[in-house]
């Protein structure tokens, strides 16, 4: 089954059309009629769009053609760019426990609540999570902070403090980075 998947909802004639090309298109192409035979499908699809010529207030990636006739190739040529924006967008977030990070806004949310994080906060976040064991300062200030071991400097332990802070006021946790006895973790 293809990675990326076209819907045609309610637009049967588009439909037809589409599958004539289906050999020259990098999608797979469905058509579906019914409300609730959309919705389902589209809970066991990752990278989905949906072509109608009308919007569905309930379902995001949509593409609505309320402007016709089009040029099949420029209709193509958009979908094909609507789908690269969708894996960007699902590129850029990393999701660690009940938190999304989404690297392009620099923001960690969880909820309703959002938090603006620094690019160091970030890497500090994802190298923590990536490693399943506690990390030490000196492996931080190597691969995070491009400093040396040898030179004496409080920067981790400053920073991941204030990480801490800002983490704990804004979504009252206090155990997402914790500390053990040979370095920081994310729990």
């Amino acid at each position: 089954m293809s990675s990326q998947n076209l819907i045609i909802y309610k637009y049967n004639s588009l439909y037809h059309i589409l599958e004539e090309l289906g050999l020259d298109l990098n999608f797979e192409i469905t058509c579906i009629n019914d409300e609730n035979l959309l919705n389902d499908k589209v809970k066991t699809l990752n990278n989905y769009l949906i072509l109608s010529d009308k919007k569905n207030l309930n379902i995001s990636n949509q593409i609505i053609l309320d402007n016709v006739p089009v040029k099949i190739y420029r209709l193509v040529e958009r979908i094909n760019i609507e789908f690269l924006k969708l894996q960007f967008n699902n590129q850029s977030q990393f999701k660690i426990n009940d938190y999304v990070i989404d690297l392009n806004s620099r923001k960690m949310t969880s909820s309703k609540t959002k938090l603006k994080l620094t690019e160091k906060e970030i890497n500090t976040i994802i190298y923590l999570s990536k490693m399943n064991k506690p990390v030490s300062i000196d492996e931080l200030q190597e691969n995070v902070w491009s400093y040396q071991s040898d030179i004496e400097t409080h920067t981790v332990e400053t920073h991941i403090y204030r990480l801490r802070k800002k983490i704990s006021n804004s979504f009252d946790d206090n155990e997402f980075i914790v500390s053990k006895k040979n370095g920081y973790q994310i729990k």
